[in-house]
């Protein structure tokens, strides 16, 4: 498996739980604590721990630790990343879809 394979399978596997969305949405507003961003969900801090590991791991997150404070803070390159392959992907939709209004539209004038 190639490296940028590897990495945007880690970013959509990252992208597909609806809590670590709504933790890069928070942290798309500034950096916060591990505190800042359990609170709004109703799962353990465990859980929302596991949950930014998962972000770091997809390279989303960055984590800085000052004593027992944890302050978190997004990463968007991973983000651009995967917007640059969908874009190639957009294009070949756009062009087949195209092809098929064309298509559609010679059928309709018989």
């Amino acid at each position: 498996m190639d490296a940028e394979k590897h990495s945007l399978d880690l970013l959509f596997s990252a992208l597909s739980d609806p809590i670590r969305r709504a933790i890069l949405a928070r942290l798309a507003e500034g950096e916060a604590t591990v505190g800042d961003l359990a609170r709004p969900f109703s799962v353990s801090l465990p859980a929302i721990s596991k949950h930014l590991r998962v972000l770091e791991r997809a390279g989303l997150l960055e984590r800085r630790i000052e004593g027992r404070v944890h302050r978190c803070r997004l990463q968007p390159r991973p983000l651009k990343d995967a917007v640059d392959w969908l874009a190639e992907y957009r294009q070949f939709w756009e062009r087949q879809l195209d092809a098929l209004e064309a298509y559609l539209e010679g059928e309709g004038s018989r």
